[in-house]
């Protein structure tokens, strides 16, 4: 199940997510973050996706977008919170966020003009710079402090099985390429993998890390 443009792609239909209601949730909370909920886009159909049978990371929760937010309705729904009490500001939702490249970019630079302390974060798959056709690790960098990337995947082969991209084969490579270019451009960089993937899977995903030089993160699946 991946998003292209409004709607659902599955097997080449084109729907909306089975018995989903549609809301305008553009922050939420999550532990002592302020998340921004800027698209339900994504180049990717991963397999343990939580959007597969949920509405959202809280429970009660509904993150399925009736409309992308514009700018100042994502700069609305800042305004509305008290930014200060937050640890980070986290560009994370129910979709990929560089799908939205420029808008997240004027968000970013919205956030460090007036919170120049507070500390933002872009969680990504990392195929930015397939989904805008340049690179893009360094803009990012410049009002987005640290980049989590979904490394999912030890190898090619196994990142096509898990993550199923529309951009095919070179998504891995690319994948690669963005979080050795955000090692060297943000100020904090990490790939992160879901436990589900397996022992030994995981144990070539730590060895893939030691070898580029960048820290990995072992998070639960999201699950009931």
């Amino acid at each position: 199940m991946r998003i292209t443009g409004d709607a659902l792609q599955t097997d080449g239909s084109t729907i909306w997510p089975e018995a989903t209601k549609m809301s305008d949730v553009i922050a939420y909370e999550t532990g002592h973050g302020l998340y921004l909920n800027i698209t339900n886009r994504c180049p990717c159909d991963c397999i343990f996706c939580v959007r597969k049978d949920k509405t959202g990371v809280n429970i009660g929760e509904n993150l399925w977008l009736s409309r992308e937010p514009t700018y100042d309705e994502i700069i609305g729904a800042l305004r509305a919170r008290d930014i200060a009490s937050y640890d980070e500001i986290v560009f994370c939702g129910f979709g990929e966020p560089t799908e939205r490249l420029d808008t997240l970019l004027e968000v970013a630079f919205y956030i460090k003009e007036n919170h120049p302390t507070q500390r933002t974060r872009l969680n990504t798959n990392g195929l930015s710079d397939l989904i805008n056709g340049k690179p893009t690790a360094e803009l990012l960098s410049k009002n987005v402090d640290m980049a989590s990337i979904s490394l999912n995947a030890s190898n090619k082969t196994e990142y096509q099985r898990i993550c199923r991209p529309v951009f095919g084969e070179s998504s891995f490579d690319a994948m690669l390429f963005f979080a050795l270019e955000s090692k060297r451009c943000f100020k904090d960089t990490c790939f992160t993998i879901v436990d589900s993937i397996g022992k030994a899977e995981i144990d070539d995903c730590k060895n893939l890390c030691e070898k580029l030089g960048i820290r990995l993160r072992v998070r639960a699946a999201i699950s009931e």
